[in-house]
């Protein structure tokens, strides 16, 4: 047999070894070039042993582990990576993951998203004090704005993190300082503002929906109420708690473009 008909009977040989049920069969995993790199894989392997991660593959090579693969949502491309990281001898990680799940419109997902987020942390007393924004571009969520404490922070991010149709989460969010003096202006502004007659509406929803951050004696006012009206009076209350230096009102007054 001449050389030309032996390797292609071997490579028809070897074709034919990886056909499984008429399919190719690609490995999961790439074999490690040395002993630590085969522990870590094996390491990283027990920890995303869940079926969350059942299409992920993991690669190493001196030290460095490569994510690739799809998960459904992407808190899991983020357990993914903290497990990876967390592993003994790991180095770095590459976290090549996709998030595949359902792919929703951006405008529906950030009304979706926004709605979430507004009950987010409703009965730990401090839902009037967080607030956020929203961005959202091909399933990029960028959040941003200004939370009470980390926990609140945290709490937002993994919320969006969880729901589907994102596929990735940009943080912008900043923590307010922690100052007693702020925590007397933001308590005091809260009922100065929800404990005037003409907003006392507002505090009936848990929700809360004018939202007082305040960072350094400066009160920011955020949120939606019904009327030019009712804006008014929420800046003059605040304006008169004893302690703050600067009040910047930004509510806004629904249906305010079909208002005359």
């Amino acid at each position: 047999m001449n050389t030309g008909k032996r390797n292609g009977v071997i490579a028809s040989a070897l074709m034919a070894a990886c056909l499984i049920g008429g399919a190719l069969r690609v490995p999961a995993q790439t074999a490690p070039s040395n002993p630590q790199d085969a522990t870590i894989q094996s390491d990283v392997t027990k920890a995303l042993d869940n079926k969350r991660f059942k299409d992920v593959s993991i690669a190493v090579q001196n030290g460095v582990v490569t994510l690739r693969g799809t998960v459904g949502l992407y808190a899991d491309k983020e357990d993914a990576d903290k497990k990876a990281h967390h592993r003994r001898n790991v180095k770095a990680v590459e976290n090549l993951i996709e998030v595949a799940g359902p792919t929703v419109e951006d405008v529906t997902l950030r009304n979706k998203l926004a709605e979430k987020l507004t009950y987010d942390r409703v009965g730990y007393g401090t839902t009037a004090f967080n607030a956020f924004t929203i961005g959202v571009q091909n399933g990029v969520v960028t959040l941003g704005g200004v939370a009470y404490g980390p926990t609140d922070k945290d709490s937002a991010i993994s919320l969006v993190a969880n729901f589907p149709g994102v596929k990735d989460v940009v943080d912008n969010i900043e923590v307010a300082p922690v100052s007693p003096m702020d925590d007397r202006i933001r308590l005091a502004t809260a009922r100065a503002v929800y404990g005037a007659p003409q907003l006392n509406k507002y505090a009936i929803d848990p929700a809360k929906p004018i939202r007082i951050t305040v960072v350094n004696g400066n009160v920011t006012l955020s949120g939606m109420v019904d009327n030019q009206g009712d804006k008014d009076v929420a800046n003059i209350r605040a304006n008169g708690v004893p302690g703050v230096f600067k009040v910047t009102n930004n509510l806004q007054v629904a249906n305010s473009s079909q208002e005359k």
